[in-house]
C-alpha cells in the first residue's frame, strides 16, 4: 500500500523531508480496525517528529489525525463493524495515519460527524481531545450553564487545540473565555467560535486584561509560547487558579504560581493509548460526544485548507503551513 514517511530530519522545503514509500497493508489485531484513510490533518506534533531527528529502524510513517471508513476489524473489536464511518487521532507507539491504510484500537476512535465530510472530520480529532481533556479531566471544569462562571484565557485562541478549547468553553460551561490573537482575522476567527473578549498575545497581556475587568484570570491554557509567556501567567493568574499547558517546558520559576497555591496541569493525549490506561475508551466517548455536538451546530469544523492528494509532496507542504504559525484552524491533506 502507498504511504508517506521521513527517513531523515530535514526541512519541509527539501524534497527528502517526506517521501512516497510502500509497505506491507496491515492486518488487525484483536481490537484494531483497519481503516481506509480518506483524510489527515497535521499538527504541530507531525512537524516536531520530523525535526527531531533521524528515526531508528528506516523511514518512519507520520501521521495522527485521520477520517476515514473501517475496512476489517479485528476479532475482539465491539464498537464498530466493516464500513463504519470514523475519526480519530492515533498514538506515537504505532505507524502514523499518512497512509492507504491504518490500524487503531477501536477504544480511541469515534464514529465520524454525519454533518461533516471526511476532510471536515479528520481537522478534529486530536485537537478535540487534547482540549477535552485539559478543560475536563486534567483542570476539573464543571459543565452546564452557569455551573462553573470562572474566567478562561486561551493563549493561542485561533490555533487548532484553542479553537477547540473556545467552543467546548462555550457548548458546555458557564466559563467566560477570553482569547488570545494578534491579526484581524485570528481575532474575527475566535469571536465567530465564541470568545467573550479578545487580547492580542504580541502585547502585554495585564493590562489588557485588566482594561477588559479582569485583574486576574481563574484558569490559563498555555497552547503556544508558554515559555515565553510564562512570567505573565505568573502575574495574571489568580490565588488558587488552574494552568494547562501542552506545549514544552524547560526549567521554569514556579514561585509565582506556588505563592498563590495555583495549580499546573500538563496534558497529552497520547497518554492514554500509549500506556492504554484502563479508561483508554474516554477518548472514543469524548470524540462520540464532539461528533454529537457537531451534528447539532453547536460546535463546528476548524477546518480551514485542504491540500490534495495525500502524498509526500502535498504533505511537505502542508507541514510548511504548520510550521509557519500563522495558520488559522487546521491544514487537511485529502485523497
Amino acid at each position: 500500500m502507498r504511504a508517506v514517511a521521513f527517513s531523515k530530519s530535514l526541512p519541509a522545503s527539501d524534497p527528502q523531508a517526506l517521501i512516497d514509500i510502500e509497505v506491507d497493508k496491515p492486518d488487525p489485531g484483536p481490537r484494531d480496525l483497519l481503516v481506509k484513510v480518506e483524510a489527515v490533518s497535521v499538527n504541530p506534533v507531525d512537524t516536531k517528529q520530523r525535526l527531531g531527528g533521524d528515526p531508528q529502524g528506516g523511514p518512519r510513517i507520520l501521521g495522527f489525525d485521520a477520517a476515514g471508513t473501517v475496512e476489517a476489524v479485528g476479532a475482539d473489536v465491539t464498537l464498530f463493524k466493516a464500513g463504519d464511518a470514523v475519526y480519530y487521532a492515533g498514538t506515537v507507539n504505532r505507524p502514523g495515519t499518512n497512509s492507504e491504510f491504518h490500524l487503531v484500537d477501536e477504544r480511541i476512535v469515534g464514529r465520524k460527524p454525519a454533518s461533516l465530510d471526511f476532510p471536515e472530520a479528520a481537522a478534529m480529532p486530536l485537537t478535540s481531545i487534547t482540549a477535552y481533556e485539559l478543560l475536563f479531566e486534567r483542570i476539573g471544569v464543571a459543565r452546564g450553564a452557569g455551573i462553573d462562571t470562572r474566567s478562561l484565557l486561551v493563549i493561542g485562541g485561533a490555533g487548532g487545540v484553542g479553537s477547540m478549547a473556545i467552543q467546548l468553553a462555550r457548548a458546555l460551561t458557564g466559563l467566560t473565555v477570553i482569547a488570545t490573537a494578534s491579526r484581524p482575522e485570528s481575532e474575527k476567527w475566535c469571536r465567530d467560535l465564541g470568545a467573550h473578549h479578545i487580547v492580542n498575545h504580541t502585547e502585554p497581556l495585564a493590562p489588557q486584561l485588566a482594561a477588559l475587568g479582569f485583574p486576574h484570570v481563574d484558569i490559563v491554557l498555555g497552547l503556544t509560547g508558554t515559555m515565553g509567556h510564562w512570567d505573565t501567567i505568573g502575574d495574571i493568574i489568580a490565588p488558587q487558579g488552574r494552568i494547562g499547558v501542552i506545549d514544552g517546558m524547560a526549567t521554569v520559576d514556579i514561585s509565582k504560581i506556588r505563592g498563590k497555591s495555583a495549580s499546573l496541569h500538563f496534558e497529552l493525549m497520547f497518554v492514554r493509548p500509549r500506556f492504554e490506561t484502563l479508561d483508554m475508551i474516554g477518548q472514543h466517548n469524548l470524540l462520540n460526544e464532539v461528533a454529537d455536538l457537531v451534528d447539532a451546530g453547536t460546535v463546528r469544523t476548524t477546518l480551514t485548507n485542504v491540500l490534495r492528494p495525500i502524498s509526500a509532496e502535498t504533505l511537505r507542504q502542508a507541514h510548511g503551513l504548520v510550521e509557519s504559525s500563522r495558520t488559522i484552524g487546521k491544514v487537511v491533506v485529502a485523497r
